[in-house]
């Protein structure tokens, strides 16, 4: 692979973050006075002060940010005003729990999407493949939290069979990985089918018939592969939609994870928390990009080339 490409996407990687992070620093600054929200609008005057002079608040934005920066060069992320604890301390302690969730739902997205649009395509126009792009369309299209709501109502107001919230055991786990995996999962029986229905039309696909092998060893050897490749770029999308979908499912079940911490932090204005959770996830949805930008330039050396202007 060209190194010049690789240096070229680290590089626009470290960048996209540093602006992520640059761009949430200056919004929180810009959306309230923690102080008032720590000690409350009745709060004396000289209190406030002294806390905005405590936690460098009373410095130009400017100064905050350089002091932000060289702080996290340090490993020094912040204080959490209302845990009452160093951030990071009080972001990994959720983390397992959101990687859990994420985790799981990830394997199940995959197991029912992939297989799903693999055999939609392979039985294009029949009833199965538009039965299936059917409950896609209908499970692309419906919103987590409604999704969410109707979960609750009917297995644990009705029938009384999952708790709604918490995370002690696995039946815990059951509802909030339906609801996002309901979704997930019909995008990517969406795109597989396509991805299958382009390949399956391919003259090497013929070719393949002609030279004497069966059906199910063409599209094993050759749809198969070829169809997988176009696959790696969702996978980048489905990083973003998961942590999207993660704030949203979080909240409503109560699962104790980054998701719903990031909610409080935003509301009540925890800084750090907030600066912290942000940065994993800029960091984790580039890495994810990279990582597949690597990937084409290594499936396919054109790209790189390409891209590089060789």
């Amino acid at each position: 692979m060209n190194m010049l490409y690789v240096l070229q996407k680290l590089a626009r990687a470290l960048l996209t973050v540093l602006l992520i992070v640059t761009t949430v620093f200056v919004v929180l600054r810009l959306s309230g006075d923690p102080a008032i929200y720590v000690l409350g609008l009745d709060a004396d005057p000289r209190a406030l002060d002294a806390f905005r002079q405590q936690w460098g608040l009373d410095l130009p934005i400017w100064q905050q940010y350089l002091h932000f920066l060289g702080n996290c060069l340090q490993g020094d992320f912040g204080y959490s005003y209302f845990e009452e604890r160093d951030a990071m301390t009080a972001v990994l302690e959720r983390l397992p729990k959101t990687l859990l969730l994420m985790g799981i739902t990830g394997i199940c997205t995959l197991l029912i999407g992939v297989p799903a649009g693999i055999y939609a395509a392979l039985h294009r126009n029949s009833w199965v493949d538009r039965l299936t792009m059917l409950v896609s369309v209908a499970g692309f299209s419906l919103p987590n939290f409604v999704l969410g709501i109707f979960l609750i109502l009917l297995f644990s107001v009705t029938w009384q069979l999952l708790p709604s919230s918490g995370s002690g055991t696995w039946q815990h786990l059951v509802m909030p990985v339906l609801t996002m995996t309901v979704a997930e999962a019909a995008v990517f029986a969406r795109f597989t089918r396509s991805a299958m229905l382009e390949v399956l039309n391919q003259p090497y696909m013929r070719t393949a018939r002609a030279k004497g092998l069966r059906w199910h060893q063409a599209v094993r050897r050759h749809a198969l592969p070829n169809a997988a490749i176009p696959l790696i770029t969702v996978v980048g999308f489905f990083v973003g939609t998961l942590v999207a979908g993660g704030v949203v499912t979080e909240s409503l079940f109560a699962w104790p994870g980054l998701g719903r911490l990031l909610v409080s932090s935003v509301a009540n204005r925890d800084l750090a928390v907030v600066q912290i959770i942000v940065m994993l996830i800029a960091c984790s949805m580039v890495l994810t990009n990279l990582v597949i930008d690597l990937l084409y330039g290594w499936l396919d050396p054109r790209v790189a080339s390409l891209r590089t202007g060789d």
